[in-house]
């Protein structure tokens, strides 16, 4: 039975938690995999035969051969883990947070470089904005 989450109302938030860390357990060891070469080579040979070496879920799997990071985050991934995804793919983590987000990557640097997101709209469902 989970525990009562006040942060769980977050809009576009997951917050990384107990739970979440014990549903992406696997997710997050096969991505700390790839901090090897050869596990690299033998991930970009076959996506799906290694990845079938780890106990995830059908779901984490199919996550991560779409490279939808975001779902891979709701089914339990942790962003510094999925970060090795994306490095083996030779992408950094300005090109993954920019597609997260549904920006290109020069609208989402923009953003970072002038300040970030606006926190509004980014508030608990019943916190009001300050002012």
């Amino acid at each position: 039975m989970a525990l009562d989450k006040p942060y769980a109302d977050i809009p576009g938030t997951t917050v990384f938690d107990a739970e979440q860390s014990r549903r992406g357990y696997h997710l997050n060891m096969f991505c700390m995999s790839l901090m090897k070469a050869p596990a690299r080579v033998r991930f970009k040979a076959n996506e799906r035969a290694y990845l079938d070496e780890w106990p995830m879920t059908e779901e984490q799997k199919l996550a991560v051969m779409a490279r939808d990071y975001n779902r891979m985050i709701e089914l339990g991934g942790n962003i510094y883990f999925l970060a090795k995804v994306f490095a083996t793919d030779g992408k950094s983590f300005q090109y993954a947070a920019a597609l997260m987000t549904g920006m290109s990557q020069e609208a989402y640097l923009n953003m970072m470089v002038s300040g970030g997101r606006s926190p509004d709209g980014n508030r608990f469902t019943g916190q009001k904005a300050r002012g």
